[in-house]
């Protein structure tokens, strides 16, 4: 996996998590986190990033909101351009397939996680007219 640059507080949990196995990580400031390693789209290099997550019918719910910004994570953008991802939460890694949710099924996911994280209700308020995507990622 190639060099990426993290902000220092990020860069810190991807190093706890993956030296922990998930003991110390999983849980950051009382949220369920996991790892997700996408295919750069331009570079082809892994990029790994602790994204908080939620569960929906064996799925693993992850949220692109990037704080609110006007536009997408670059995360976000990978995965849409190479949807086959790779998940580790604790010590368990699998692949994965990402989709985005829609419709319903978004109103839905978008409902889970918010209540696991509401501040995601601020961040939607903050990308205008950006509608955050929610992202389904389904074990392969």
């Amino acid at each position: 996996m190639s060099e990426q640059k993290l902000s220092d507080w990020i860069q810190d949990h991807l190093d706890r998590y993956l030296a922990s196995d998930g003991e110390d990580g999983h849980m950051w400031n009382g949220l369920p986190t996991l790892l997700l390693t996408t295919k750069g789209r331009q570079s082809g290099e892994d990029r790994r990033l602790p994204l908080i997550y939620g569960e929906h019918e064996g799925a693993y719910i992850v949220v692109a909101s990037k704080g609110g910004h006007s536009h997408h994570p670059s995360w976000y953008l990978n995965l849409d351009a190479n949807p086959e991802v790779e998940l580790q939460v604790k010590a368990e890694c699998f692949n994965a397939n990402a989709r985005t949710a829609s419709g319903d099924e978004r109103a839905k996911l978008w409902e889970i996680m918010s209540s696991i994280f509401p501040t995601y209700v601020e961040y939607q308020e903050r990308a205008g007219a950006r509608e955050i995507p929610v992202v389904v990622c389904e074990r392969v």
